[in-house]
């Protein structure tokens, strides 16, 4: 990874943690453990592959929180890693930074004239919760959000047939959990609709030769929460397919979340991306960590 950009996510966790030190008042106990949610793969909070309507804190209407992750997606041919910040205002605004870098694999590179193996993506992001409260309203929690991403170079995306190099997806999602629901057990369950253009998450660029306009994608969670500090459950993010030049799959993941306290949740899955760039079956460990300041 780019030690420029490390840099740059380290001074950003940094920076935020300073704001947090000096704040009046922050995050501690207002909410309950857990309906922080977890820190999803483009930074913003929810899921590993999907946003919830939760802000990536645990404040509450007159506090502040922030957060820092990293993660690391480990398949058959390629591996993911997302590292970023967050920060969440008064159970109100999240917003969010992550830089992900996609590794290649070799067989991808050669006789593509490609000068690097892997590809960079900035994504800033912005959410706002709307009304409700995931646990004690009766209707779900509802937010709605967007993600900016940059791609550091457009070479792959470019070779691929893709339009662009940059893109911006918008959100809206509802986040419930029911108290009990399962045997005693609680429940929890997101279901997300987002706006794209996106090929792969725009790791591969946006748009593309059989579309270049906005496609409306479906995105779903459940989780069962099985102690206050152990959830399990499985995702799903549907996915466009705008570039002729390589398929596109839904992609699914099983996972486990151990949350000890407050300041830290500890994540892993197992995921299911079907065919990226040529290469099928792309299956493995996805692993995430996130801190939270308070």
């Amino acid at each position: 990874m780019n030690n420029h950009l490390i840099l740059k996510a380290i001074k950003q966790i940094g920076a935020v943690s300073a704001v947090l030190w000096i704040a009046p008042v922050m995050a501690g106990e207002g909410k309950l453990l857990a309906t922080a949610g977890l820190s999803q793969i483009e930074g913003s909070g929810g899921g590993g592959l999907v946003p919830w309507a939760t802000l990536a804190g645990y404040d509450s209407q007159d506090e502040t929180a922030a957060s820092f992750f990293v993660s690391d997606v480990n398949v058959s041919d390629y591996r993911l890693t997302s590292i970023g910040v967050a920060t969440s205002f008064y159970d109100r605004v999240e917003l969010s930074y992550a830089q992900q870098t996609f590794v290649l694999p070799a067989s991808l590179i050669t006789g593509r004239s490609l000068e690097s193996e892997d590809i960079k993506q900035d994504v800033v992001g912005v959410k706002v919760r709307l009304y409700g409260d995931a646990v004690y309203s009766t209707y779900p929690q509802v937010s709605v959000g967007l993600q900016h991403k940059q791609l550091d170079s457009d070479t792959v995306a470019s070779v691929l047939g893709a339009k662009d190099d940059s893109g911006t997806d918008f959100y809206i999602a509802a986040t419930k959990v029911h108290l009990g629901a399962v045997a005693g057990y609680n429940l929890v369950w997101n279901a997300t609709a987002r706006a794209t253009k996106a090929n792969e998450m725009g790791l591969l660029g946006y748009g593309g030769p059989d579309n270049d306009s906005y496609q409306l994608m479906l995105e779903g969670s459940v989780g069962l929460l099985l102690s206050p500090n152990w959830v399990v459950g499985m995702e799903y993010r549907q996915k466009p397919s705008n570039l002729s030049s390589v398929a596109e799959d839904d992609w699914t993941d099983f996972f486990v979340s151990y949350l000890p306290n407050k300041n830290v949740s500890m994540t892993a899955a197992y995921v299911d991306l079907g065919t990226i760039a040529t290469q099928k079956d792309q299956k493995g460990i996805y692993l995430s960590m996130t801190g939270y300041l308070w």
